[in-house]
């Protein structure tokens, strides 16, 4: 039987939708890894990423352009993820990304209302990142798509775990990079599986 047309083309346009979820974190976590060869006087496991855009900072460009690649990219394939898994997980998708443009906009060093601002941001960014996974868990289950789901619950638990714990001590950037790259990886696995056609909002098989 001949598939309609429109069926067709909503599966090409929710694939390329999906892309944003695989570019937006692969260039954030380029940017923060390239940043952290390029930058004087800025430790990884100390200093957060959001020092590599400050005011001043002669990485700014670079971090703050891996800043909008994450901002743009990962609200667009939360268009691709609302239509594929049910539930809110697409909503805290969105909000990670827009927190991220926040993050980009309120530079750290340009004054103390605005590092609250930036503050704010970031932590919204943070935990929208780590709920993300953790929401989709359920409609994933119930679809059969139980690998993803169960990644995820462990993407949202290290990312949770690890951000928290970059509020506290001496290891704040290498926890908060732990953190961000848990949740980063898990977007960019699902957007793979949009992409490939394994999770397309049907009943995987077996």
């Amino acid at each position: 039987m001949t598939e309609p047309a429109f069926a067709s083309s909503g599966r090409s346009s929710r694939r390329l939708l999906a892309l944003g979820g695989v570019v937006g974190p692969v260039g954030f976590v380029a940017a923060w890894a390239a940043g952290a060869v390029l930058a004087d006087n800025l430790s990884p496991v100390h200093d957060a990423i959001s020092r590599l855009a400050a005011i001043g900072a002669h990485t700014r460009p670079l971090m703050t352009a891996g800043f909008v690649a994450f901002g743009l990219g990962v609200p667009v394939y939360a268009a691709a993820l609302r239509q594929v898994v049910p539930g809110p997980a697409w909503i805290t998708a969105t909000v990670t990304g827009l927190a991220t443009i926040g993050v980009a906009l309120a530079p750290l060093d340009h004054s103390s209302a605005v590092d609250s601002l930036h503050a704010a941001f970031a932590v919204l960014g943070y935990v929208t990142l780590a709920a993300t996974p953790l929401l989709a868990y359920r409609p994933l289950m119930r679809n059969g798509h139980r690998r993803l789901a169960s990644a995820g619950v462990i993407a949202g638990a290290v990312s949770g775990t690890s951000l928290l714990l970059s509020s506290v001590g001496d290891l704040s950037g290498l926890f908060q990079r732990i953190g961000l790259t848990a949740g980063d990886v898990w977007i960019v696995a699902s957007a793979v599986a949009i992409l490939s056609g394994r999770v397309s909002g049907r009943r995987a098989d077996g």
